[in-house]
């Protein structure tokens, strides 16, 4: 499956109102899940929890590191969307978070830039931050680990 696939699914979601969509092929399956926004409706403007199975080795940077490894309890948060990742508003703004800070749900984590609309992803938990895996003003791709949080 590539990227156009994902976004034609998205599109099939968005169309149908679906909450849910998984699909399985070629011994991959791919789960995407749409997260209400804050203010309740079901626009697919938040984040989208993406579950893969059967991706090849090296897909994405492992982002699992040493928190894994120690036996830390993470959940990822992944891109929503293609587009440029950027910690912080602004270049001359401090990052939105650090590594070892407390988020709480609807908070600002970081910004994706994607066809010149900025746009504010939120955290869906409450956690510690334990890594930021993606790197400031570098390309994600949808469904790839920005950050690992260790649930509270």
């Amino acid at each position: 499956m590539n990227i156009k696939e994902i976004k034609e699914m998205i599109s099939l979601m968005n169309e149908n109102g679906l909450m849910e969509l998984e699909i399985e092929r070629d011994g991959m399956r791919i789960k995407l899940k749409r997260m209400p926004s804050a203010s309740g409706t079901e626009a697919m403007s938040g984040p989208v929890v993406v579950e893969k199975e059967g991706l090849p080795a090296g897909q994405f940077k492992d982002s699992i590191g040493a928190a894994e490894r120690a036996g830390v309890k993470t959940v990822e948060i992944k891109a929503p969307m293609v587009g440029t990742f950027y910690r912080s508003p602004s270049p001359e703004a401090p990052p939105y978070v650090e590594v070892g800070q407390i988020v709480e749900p609807g908070q600002g984590i970081c910004i994706i830039e994607a066809m010149k609309l900025m746009n504010e992803i939120k955290s869906e938990i409450k956690g510690k931050i334990i890594e930021i895996v993606a790197d400031n003003a570098e390309p994600v791709e949808f469904g790839q680990p920005m950050f690992l949080i260790e649930p509270l």
